[in-house]
């Protein structure tokens, strides 16, 4: 009897299986088909990146191995600016750089529009973002005045970023050369009193504030 029992409840768990897929086969099937294209899509997007990836390090890499000995520094300038704007987290900051360091674009609001492209890539490393903010007041230094200077470095130096100290450090060589001494000072003070301190920034303050502060 026991075993009858069991042959019928088993048959009525098959049933009420069967009869589940049967009532919601259209909606697995749409299930399935969906995590099947999901995987799908999400390997030719993995592709086509590495291909994208592939193809501006062939590019980037040949403006500069062969800038010195190419004539046309102006389309290769060009190139070097749809590089940036691609907005790649690797060769847009180092076609900046390298724009940069051989003086290829000489308006500032250029410039300054290219660092705000690499600052804001989302897939920027936060400490790379935070060097990007970095160079790009290291540039604007030459040109805005100190309330400018604090905002550009602002999400820096309200940070624990490693380039903090650099920030403050260089905030105080601007407030310094402008004649704000006080303000120098308090910053050149908050480098050595913030714990995360870079060692050489710190030690570069500490002799700062002995030679041109001691009393």
């Amino acid at each position: 009897m026991e075993e009858e029992i069991q042959i019928i409840n088993e048959n009525a768990r098959k049933e009420k299986f069967k009869n589940f897929f049967v009532k919601n086969s259209k909606y697995l099937i749409f299930s399935i088909s969906a995590i099947i294209i999901f995987i799908f899509t999400y390997f030719i997007y993995v592709e086509i990146s590495s291909r994208n990836q592939s193809k501006l390090a062939e590019e980037y890499n040949y403006i500069v191995n062969n800038f010195n000995n190419l004539q046309n520094t102006e389309q290769l300038t060009k190139e070097l600016i749809k590089i940036v704007e691609k907005k790649n987290p690797t060769y847009s900051p180092l076609s900046l750089y390298f724009i940069l360091d051989n003086d290829l674009v000489n308006e500032k609001n250029e410039i300054n529009k290219y660092f705000d492209i690499v600052i804001d890539i989302g897939s920027l490393e936060k400490e790379i973002k935070n060097l990007n903010i970095y160079k790009k007041a290291i540039y604007n230094s030459n040109f805005v005045d100190e309330t400018e200077l604090v905002e550009i470095l602002r999400p820096v130096t309200n940070s624990d970023s490693i380039w903090k100290s650099h920030s403050l450090f260089l905030l105080a060589e601007f407030f310094y050369f402008k004649n704000n001494k006080a303000e120098s000072k308090k910053l050149l003070n908050e480098i050595i009193s913030y714990e995360n301190s870079n060692r050489e920034i710190k030690l570069e303050a500490q002799k700062k504030l002995n030679r041109d502060f001691s009393e």
